[in-house]
């Protein structure tokens, strides 16, 4: 059986590579870039939470997707969700709206 990931994400018109983004977001989550040089890096925003960025392919321009996902609910990953937005507007980005959805 699989376990079901539930996901929200937020979308930042903002050239970035993935690196920076993520370096960015765990200050902003005041934590760490965990599993960083591999395919899939991450940022633990609270147990059961994380913050994963989608940066587009072969030169395309922003925006890009930062996905808050949690393996314990759906209102874990839309309320990690919603405390990232607001730190990150906090340092200046402007941030979409999060968006719901599941993985």
């Amino acid at each position: 059986m699989t376990q079901q990931l539930h996901a929200v994400t937020l979308v930042v018109n903002r050239p970035i590579t993935k690196i920076d983004a993520l370096d960015a977001i765990a200050f902003a989550a005041d934590g760490n870039v965990e599993d960083a040089g591999t395919a899939r890096p991450r940022v633990w925003l609270a147990p059961h939470a994380w913050a994963e960025v989608e940066i587009p392919k072969f030169a395309d321009p922003p925006p890009f997707a930062i996905d808050v996902y949690s393996d314990a609910s759906g209102a874990v990953a839309w309320a990690q969700a919603r405390r990232l937005h607001a730190a990150l507007e906090r340092f200046g980005w402007t941030v979409h709206p999060p968006v719901a959805g599941a993985r």
